[in-house]
């Protein structure tokens, strides 16, 4: 297959790429920075350099390298630390995930490209109420935190748009990264003691080491019908497990714990909803329908790998 894939270059990209290469694809890849074009070329890709914002130079891009499949990776997270404002941090993805898709789906009719996969994201996303975890049947959450709500908006709209307008759109939700390149931030914060257990940690993550999460990308160039796909591992698990969990294994003290309203104060609701309410998801649909199982099913042998790499 000839696959188009744009913001190549990130956490999942370094995985991605030479996957798509080592299944026997060929690959344009597509990075905003100019120097990052070698590190692209060496994996086996043809790099492209390229603002997934201008819609003509996406689509003569695309028209040139006349894909199979377009595979939509663009994001722009800088950083992480200030969650109390999530929208302002997430606004040049959330316009990626709403005009830069919208560029893309525009570019694979004029290309005639079918499939396109797009990445989104579950965990907090999920409706906060009824059972521990979600399938991808279940509604989004109804009633977001005022500071996600731009950001859930711009997760709507790929949902809905890639599997409504693409004649083959397939939405991979990936959980929470980690792994080789990926939230190095989060495993620093723990070694610092700076990420407590705030309310009880009854909230539920599901996780996604980042090159299952690749893998998973893969298969669904070839396999799977169009939807909604929850690419998380099969361990969905409250942040009173998961975090002292990585900490121990990180070497690190046992995380504080602190009231809901202390964390309000510390790091606002959304990290407090996020720690408390937060629901996981189901991979059954992903495993069975794109023929993929995580290499690390749980985040407890994934945080051990990951933490003594």
């Amino acid at each position: 297959m000839r696959v188009f894939v744009t913001g190549a270059t990130g956490a999942l990209g370094r995985f991605l790429v030479p996957g798509l290469i080592a299944a026997g694809h060929q690959v344009t890849a597509t990075t905003r920075t100019p120097g990052k074009t070698g590190q692209l070329r060496a994996a086996g890709a043809e790099p492209v350099i390229l603002d997934g914002l201008d819609r003509p130079a996406v689509t003569a891009a695309v028209l040139a390298a006349a894909p199979d499949v377009i595979v939509h990776q663009m994001t722009a997270l800088a950083s992480m630390r200030n969650l109390n404002r999530l929208d302002r941090v997430f606004t040049a993805t959330n316009a990626l995930r709403t005009a830069g898709t919208d560029n893309l789906l525009t570019a694979a009719a004029a290309a005639g490209t079918r499939r396109v996969i797009a990445q989104s994201y579950t965990g907090w996303p999920n409706q906060r109420a009824g059972g521990p975890v979600k399938t991808e049947g279940d509604p989004l959450d109804a009633h977001p935190v005022p500071s996600s709500a731009r950001t859930l908006a711009a997760i709507r709209h790929v949902e809905d748009v890639v599997p409504r307008l693409a004649p083959e759109g397939l939405v991979l939700r990936y959980g929470s990264f980690y792994g080789p390149g990926a939230s190095t931030m989060m495993l620093d914060a723990v070694r610092a003691r700076r990420l407590p257990v705030v309310g009880g940690g009854t909230g539920v993550w599901s996780f996604t080491e980042v090159s299952d999460a690749a893998a998973a990308t893969v298969a669904a160039v070839c396999h799977g019908a169009p939807g909604v796909y929850n690419v998380v591992d099969s361990d969905p698990a409250p942040v009173s497990e998961w975090l002292p969990y990585l900490a121990q294994v990180a070497g690190a003290k046992r995380p504080l714990a602190v009231p809901a309203w202390v964390g309000r104060l510390l790091a606002g609701e959304f990290a407090v909803a996020y720690m408390t309410s937060a629901r996981g998801s189901s991979n059954e649909k992903a495993r069975k329908e794109l023929g993929w199982e995580p290499r690390f099913a749980s985040w407890r042998e994934g945080f051990r790998a990951w933490v003594s790499a």
